[in-house]
C-alpha cells in the first residue's frame, strides 16, 4: 500500500485529452495532471510534462524539471489535432459511455472507453492503487489501451473523483466495487465485450484477485502489487531501507523496532501508542540511520505529529487491513494471471513476494512473471536528483503492449525488453 498523505488537487479538464494518432504510425496519449497540467505519453514508455510557452508547448523529461527538446502544439478545440516535434496526427475517436452504478452502499461514477468501430475487444477494468484522487481524471490507461484495441472501463473508487461513499482501504468493499464494475462494464460492452478481466496497480494487487473470487473474469493483470499484508510491505521496506543505504543487521533491527511502534499505532486505531513512537525517535533519531528510515507507512507517520496523526490518521487509512493475507485468495484462483514488478521498488519490494507467486506457479497456478529491472514502483525507470532521491523519467518500452497482449490472449511472449520472464 503506497500511501499518500497529501490529498491531490482535482485535474482541470482540457479540450485536448485524448490519444492521437500521429502520421508516423505512433500513438501519442495527452492526458490531465494532478495540478491542472497536461503530460504526453508515447506507447514505448516515455513522457513529459507539458509547459506553456508562446506558441508551442515544451516539454521536461518524465517527471524532472530538465528540458526534453520535445515541443507539442494543439489545434483549435473543435479541431481535435495536434502535432508532435513537427509531426501532425489526429484524435482517435474511441467509443465513450459515461455511466453511474451502484455497489453496496455507494454509487460509482464510470466510463466505458472502447476503440473505434463496433468489433469485439478485449475489455480492461482498471483497479485503484491506495490513491485518493479521481480515476477519471487522471488514469492514462483509459485511452492508451484503447488505441491498441483494447476496451477499458474505468471509475472513481467510492469517495474519491465524482464517486459517492466513504473512502476506504478496506479490500473487501473494494473487491466488491470492483465486481461491480465488472457487471457494468460487461453491460455496457454488451456483444462488443471480448475476454474481460481486471488490471490492478499496487494495492490494487491485493484488490483485483479477490474480486476475481466475487465475480467471474478471464484474467487478471497485477502491476506493481504484493503477495504479503501491508504491514509485512512495511517491514520489507524497513529493511531494504537499510541495507541499500549500506546499513548492517544492527541498525536494521533498530530500524524496525521503530516500524514496530509506528505500525501498533494503525492496529489499534491511532488511539495510543504515541509516547513509544516518541520514546523511539529520541533514542534513535542522532544515529547516522534514521534518516534513511522511510519504508511505506512508517516514515509517512513519524513525519506527522501526533496531534495531526489523532486527526488525520483514521481518515487516512479508514478501513485498513494491517494484516490482511493475499495468499489464501491467489492459492483458490484458477483465473489466468499477470504479475508485473519492479525489480527496484522500494515502495513494495519484491523479495517475498516473488518467492510466494513463484512457488504458486510452481504448484500449477496459472501465473505469469515479468520483472523490469531498473523499475521502481509504478514501473518507471528512474534517475537520482542532486540529493540522491529518485525520479521516475519514463516507463520500459514494453510495459504497454505486455498488458494489450495478455488481456487479447492470456498469454505473453518470451522477452519484453531485458526483463525477467516467467511463462
Amino acid at each position: 500500500m503506497v500511501l499518500d498523505v497529501v490529498c491531490a488537487s482535482a485535474a482541470t479538464s482540457d479540450c485536448h485529452v485524448g490519444s492521437y494518432l500521429l502520421e508516423d504510425a505512433r500513438n501519442l496519449d495527452i492526458g490531465s495532471t494532478s495540478d491542472g497540467g497536461l503530460r504526453w505519453r508515447l506507447n514505448d514508455g516515455t513522457t513529459g510534462a507539458l509547459h506553456d510557452t508562446a506558441g508551442a508547448r515544451t516539454s521536461t523529461l518524465g517527471w524532472t524539471n530538465r528540458a526534453d527538446g520535445h515541443q507539442v502544439s494543439f489545434g483549435d478545440c473543435n479541431e481535435a489535432t495536434i502535432a508532435f516535434d513537427g509531426v501532425t496526427g489526429r484524435r482517435i475517436p474511441l467509443v465513450i459511455t459515461e455511466t453511474r452504478f451502484t455497489s453496496g452502499d455507494a454509487q460509482l461514477a464510470g466510463r466505458l472507453v472502447m476503440p473505434p468501430g463496433k468489433d469485439k475487444a478485449p475489455l480492461v477494468i482498471l483497479v485503484h492503487g491506495s490513491e485518493d484522487t479521481s480515476a477519471l481524471q487522471l488514469f492514462a490507461l483509459q485511452r492508451q489501451l484503447p488505441a491498441l484495441g483494447v476496451g477499458v472501463f474505468v471509475y472513481d473508487k467510492r469517495g474519491t473523483g465524482a464517486s459517492q461513499g466513504v473512502f476506504t482501504h478496506d479490500y473487501h468493499v473494494l473487491a466488491a466495487d470492483a465486481a461491480a464494475a465488472v457487471r457494468e462494464a460487461r453491460r455496457l460492452a454488451g456483444a462488443r465485450a471480448g475476454r474481460v478481466g481486471l488490471q490492478g496497480g499496487s494495492q490494487g494487487g491485493w484488490v483485483a484477485p479477490l474480486a476475481a473470487t466475487i465475480t467471474p473474469v478471464d484474467f487478471v493483470i497485477v502491476g506493481y502489487g504484493l503477495a504479503v499484508s501491508p504491514m509485512d510491505e512495511d517491514r520489507e521496506a524497513v529493511a531494504l531501507d537499510m541495507s541499500r543505504h549500506g546499513f548492517g543487521s544492527d541498525e536494521t533491527r533498530k530500524a524496525l523496532e521503530v516500524a514496530d511502534a509506528a505500525e501498533a499505532l494503525i492496529r489499534n486505531g491511532f488511539k495510543s501508542g504515541y509516547e513509544r513512537v516518541e520514546t523511539l525517535r529520541q533514542r534513535y533519531s542522532g544515529e547516522p540511520w534514521f534518516r534513511y528510515l522511510r519504508g511505506n507507512i512508517t516514515g509517512v507517520l513519524l513525519g506527522q505529529p501526533e496531534s495531526w496523526l489523532r486527526e488525520h490518521g483514521p481518515v487516512l487509512l479508514n478501513g485498513v487491513i494491517p494484516d490482511y493475507d493475499p495468499m489464501p485468495v491467489l492459492r483458490q484462483l484458477k483465473t489466468p494471471q499477470l504479475w508485473i514488478l519492479g525489480a527496484d521498488d522500494i515502495d513494495a519490494p519484491i523479495g517475498e513476494t516473488m518467492n510466494r507467486v513463484r512457488t504458486l506457479r510452481h504448484d500449477g497456478a496459472p501465473i505469469s512473471i515479468v520483472v523490469y529491472p531498473r523499475a521502481e514502483h509504478g514501473i518507471f525507470e528512474y534517475e537520482l536528483d542532486a540529493n540522491s532521491e529518485r525520479v521516475s523519467t519514463r516507463q520500459p518500452a514494453t510495459y504497454l503492449s505486455l498488458m494489450g497482449e495478455f488481456a487479447r490472449t492470456g498469454r505473453i511472449g518470451a522477452r519484453y525488453d531485458d526483463a525477467i520472464v516467467y511463462r
